[in-house]
């Protein structure tokens, strides 16, 4: 099982195995009580991306087919992230949103 899950939201046992899933290490959390397992920022859509995205929701389909474009890219740490899975059994994606 792959959750999802803010990356300031109290870490739980029924989080399995922690990924964070962003390029940039959330502020204000310390890696002690962050209890991130792997910290994957390869996965995680490019800056360029980011900035061109800015938060704006009138470009949220646009960047989500982009960032489907740069997945695809970067099959190596999708295959990572199902290995985890199926060895850990529930992993959860942390992003700071």
């Amino acid at each position: 099982m792959i959750k999802t899950k803010r990356a300031y939201d109290k870490p739980s046992k029924e989080d399995g195995y922690r990924i964070l899933v962003d390029r940039l290490w959330p502020r204000g959390i310390s890696k002690e009580d962050a209890k991130i397992d792997l910290w994957l920022k390869e996965i995680s859509p490019s800056d360029e991306l980011r900035e061109w995205f800015s938060h704006d929701p009138k470009k949220l389909e646009g960047f989500k087919s982009k960032y489907k474009g740069e997945l695809k890219e970067r099959t190596e740490f999708i295959k990572e992230i199902k290995k985890l899975e199926k060895e850990k059994k529930i992993v959860t994606l942390l992003c700071k949103r």
